[in-house]
């Protein structure tokens, strides 16, 4: 999983950052575009370790981009260029100024959202109108489909009304369009970045609603990053924060997207396997081994619960009747233990 952080300047985003990925911008940096991957911190997947000691414990990872500018409305249409990174990501993560810095005007978080979704959402419009353009002039000369253009019409309208692709949930996955890599067609997840001692949203506009918000406090969230487990904790004791911002992002990144994990175990290697909620075995399969999913005979499913409640002895959740065989068609739930069988 790949997210792509935005925001105008000054709205913290750098040090948001610093906070999600543990690095530090040195100051030769600060024009590169910078990525930084990390593990998913998984308990579940930290005692399964502990039990079945193998040789590699590989943990679910997410990578952090963070683009060096993002284009203003007039440099749009020839900095295509600076959304490109964006549009490789699977979603966005948009980051609004809510804090009072010395010199810097009072913060407007509702208006900044506006201005940077505008300026997406005509980077997006421009790709549209271009491509619309292009396939009009090729209907003229030989027989096109219409699928692919009656699409994109229809992005040009939520486009036009000013509304992002991803508000039409059908459209924005449509397989016809998945080459175009649409940023408005992205999950967001919006962060209103506050003051230290603010941990409250601002009044939010009718068209935030629907939208996936959270508060933040970014230089709080930078300073824990960089602290041991026993300060982290006594930090997030006497600030009253729940869990680590990157524990929280990662969180709602994975309700946003509609992900889940599964997990396999044995000597040679424990791992969390990313894969989207209602995938059915034989997906998950795939996910591992392209040859899994086509060889495909059963999966050997335990949950993790299940798991737990049997001493974390596999042979004892078998005692239990807890250990189920299951066919290509079921349905992947969160946290199942799964031993594939497989012909080839």
């Amino acid at each position: 999983m790949k997210l792509g952080i935005v925001g105008h300047p000054g709205s913290g985003k750098k040090t948001l950052f610093e906070a999600f990925t543990g690095l530090s911008i040195e100051v030769s940096q600060k024009q590169e575009d910078l990525v930084g991957t990390i593990t998913v911190p998984d308990e579940r997947i930290d005692h399964l370790s502990q039990i079945y000691q193998p040789k590699k414990t590989i943990y679910a990872q997410v990578a952090y981009y963070l683009p060096t500018r993002i284009a203003g409305q007039k440099e749009a249409q020839k900095s295509e260029s600076m959304w490109a990174g964006l549009r490789n990501c699977d979603a966005l993560i948009h980051v609004v100024r809510n804090f009072k810095m010395y010199g810097m005007d009072e913060p407007t978080p509702e208006k900044d959202y506006l201005n940077l979704t505008e300026e997406m959402i005509l980077a997006d419009y421009l790709v549209v109108e271009k491509r619309i353009e292009r396939i009009q002039k090729e209907r003229n000369k030989k027989n096109v489909g219409n699928n692919e253009l009656d699409l994109l019409k229809q992005c040009l309208d939520l486009l036009e009304k000013n509304q992002p692709i991803r508000y039409n949930q059908e459209l924005a996955l449509a397989p016809e369009l998945k080459g175009f890599a649409f940023i408005t067609a992205r999950p967001v997840l919006i962060l209103f970045n506050n003051a230290d001692e603010d941990n409250t949203l601002p009044d939010l506009p009718d068209c935030l609603k629907n939208e996936t918000v959270l508060p933040i406090r970014g230089k709080l969230e930078q300073e824990l990053s960089q602290m041991s487990p026993q300060e982290a904790n006594e930090f997030l004791e006497e600030f009253d924060i729940s869990a680590s911002a990157m524990t929280r992002i990662i969180s709602a990144s994975y309700e946003l997207m509609g992900l889940i994990s599964f997990f396999t175990v044995g000597d040679d290697e424990v791992r969390a396997w990313t894969i989207p909620k209602k995938s059915p075995a034989d997906d998950a399969a795939g996910a591992i081994h392209t040859d899994f999913k086509k060889g495909f005979i059963r999966a050997e499913v335990l949950s993790y619960a299940d798991f737990i409640n049997a001493n974390s002895k596999y042979a004892d959740a078998r005692k239990n009747g807890t250990v189920r065989l299951e066919g290509k068609n079921y349905i992947v739930k969160d946290a199942d233990i799964i031993h594939f069988r497989f012909n080839v």
